[in-house]
């Protein structure tokens, strides 16, 4: 392994928590000289449980044992290849999940017979025993029972022993999103088996993670609107479980329901009103639920929830009457596990009457790759990269070294000032200001105690839609549109150039940003 490479794994490692060493370390030892049989026998068939309302799941079986996930269709014919790698670990994870079991429109019986022809090939599954799939797998799975009321000998069985196997892996070598779904999905095992020994774990995991994931503001610490739409979900799902299902009288119902209003009321405040989500970290379309449709839920649960204020979570939302501007102020979270985190300080949205108009990039894949090495880079968001340099190192796919923290961060009634240390190798401050009173100016300035010029760049992403785009001078026009941008400072070259918008997972469009290379400081001015 070469210098670079240690340094960076040491910057990554040293954020880690001791828990999470000792579990990689735990697991790699008992993978590999002890491993457990887990073909025990179901003690009694559970009683039935009963499931109402929820959301439906997006509609991913197609016909003849076809799946699409991710954007992307495979046919498997007569005999399902349930370890099928061929599209990326994600892909396969997706068709070990069993959303499809929920989806808006399946057929019973064909359902039922995907579950059977799974577990007559458990012996050989792969990706399916691990932790993360059996625990969305198994609420899938027991949803699907339970409101169609079938009782299977077999498929309980079967289901008993993936709990067995969750119960001994759970993801504390992981912690963060991962452990929460195992949390959430001991608690379907433990409601569904009257388990008390799933009920301890569950109620272990939920209150700690809840308590440290969900943070004063509402959002959840890893700060991906999609993957706050997935755990709010799933939290929702686990008091509709209690609900319909007085087996424990405990404080835990009271719990979910305060997280869960706390989670909704941040939803509703970062929802655009076009009812999307802003796409910054790992985000993307069309695979968690929607704003509209969670907040629904919760309404549906009797969960009363007010917009909240945001505030610890790092990002800010400007409402006016003909824009919406979100601003990311905040540092990358959490330090021990930032794998969905991109190097994006200080970049934001801009929508213009519900349309897109300056936009992150996205995401599009979770392959570890130099695509999603792109997507992650500071280059790839509405913020200053200095010297060709990323604010954050982001490498690996899922790993950050060194990253940006805000050094301070000042607000007004309609200003926002913040500065992050992201560059303080080569002895930089970046400061970045925004200012709505009137039309939008955004002041950007590197600061510094060297004495020659530090080479910077601005970059603004543009929607695929604004196609056609103009640089005369120092500004940037739009035809068709009032819209316009106008750059004062020490400026070097304004350039147009070509880059990919993630419209979902493996699925992009040709789209335009303007990078706007400068030395110490930029005044851009977005009249609108």
């Amino acid at each position: 392994m070469d210098r670079h490479k240690l340094i960076l794994l040491f910057h990554t490692i040293r954020f880690l928590r001791f828990r999470q060493i000792y579990y990689r370390l735990f697991h790699f030892i008992r993978g590999r000289f002890f491993k457990k049989d887990y073909r025990v026998d179901l003690p009694k068939d559970p009683a039935p449980i009963v499931w109402q309302g929820g959301i439906s799941n997006s509609s991913s079986y197609l016909n003849d044992n076809s799946f699409r996930f991710l954007n992307i269709t495979q046919s498997f014919g007569e005999n399902i290849d349930w370890n099928f790698d061929g599209l990326g670990k994600l892909w396969t994870y997706n068709l070990n999940y069993f959303d499809f079991l929920n989806q808006h429109q399946i057929d019973q019986d064909k359902a039922r017979k995907l579950v059977e022809d799974y577990i007559e090939k458990d012996n050989s599954l792969k990706d399916g025993h691990e932790p993360y799939p059996i625990s969305l797998r198994g609420i899938n799975w027991i949803k699907f029972l339970a409101k169609n009321r079938i009782s299977s000998s077999s498929i309980n069985q079967k289901l008993y022993q993936h709990y067995l196997r969750l119960k001994d892996n759970l993801e504390y070598h992981l912690l963060g999103n991962h452990l929460l779904e195992n949390g959430y999905s001991m608690l379907f095992g433990a409601y569904y088996f009257e388990n008390e020994n799933f009920y301890g774990i569950a109620h272990k995991i939920l209150k700690k993670e809840l308590n440290e994931q969900i943070l004063e503001d509402g959002a959840h610490f890893e700060l991906s609107p999609m993957y706050h739409q997935i755990l709010l979900h799933r939290l929702l799902d686990c008091i509709n479980l209690i609900k319909n299902n007085p087996w424990k009288k405990d404080d835990l119902l009271a719990f979910l329901f305060g997280k869960a209003k706390n989670m909704a009321g941040w939803l509703k405040a970062i929802t655009y009103k076009n009812g999307n989500v802003p796409m910054v970290n790992d985000c993307a379309y069309d695979i968690a639920p929607t704003s509209d449709q969670l907040l629904d839920y919760a309404k549906e649960l009797e969960i009363r929830f007010d917009e909240t204020i945001l505030g610890e979570s790092g990002y800010r939302m400007i409402q006016v009457k003909d824009y919406e501007m979100f601003i990311d102020v905040g540092n990358i979270g959490p330090d021990y596990q930032p794998g969905h985190a991109h190097s994006d300080t200080f970049s934001f949205e801009l929508l213009l009457k519900k349309k897109p108009f300056i936009v992150d990039v996205g995401t599009s894949t979770y392959e570890k790759n130099e695509i999603r090495h792109r997507e992650r880079q500071t280059s790839s968001h509405n913020t200053v990269m200095v010297e060709d340099k990323d604010q954050s190192q982001v490498w690996d796919g899922f790993r950050v070294a060194r990253r940006a923290r805000i050094a301070y961060l000042k607000e007004g009634s309609d200003t926002i000032t913040s500065a992050h240390d992201g560059y303080k190798s080569i002895g930089v401050l970046h400061e970045r200001s925004f200012n709505m009173a009137n039309s939008i100016i955004i002041r950007d300035k590197i600061l510094c105690k060297r004495g020659h010029k530090i080479a910077s760049k601005a970059y603004f992403h543009f929607h695929p839609s604004i196609k056609r785009i103009e640089i005369d001078k120092k500004q940037v026009v739009f035809e068709g549109t009032k819209a316009l941008i106008d750059f004062e400072g020490e400026i070097n070259d304004i350039k147009l150039q070509e880059y990919e918008y993630c419209a979902g997972f493996n699925k992009t469009e040709p789209a335009q940003k303007v990078c706007v290379s400068f030395a110490r400081e930029l005044k851009t001015t977005i009249l609108l």
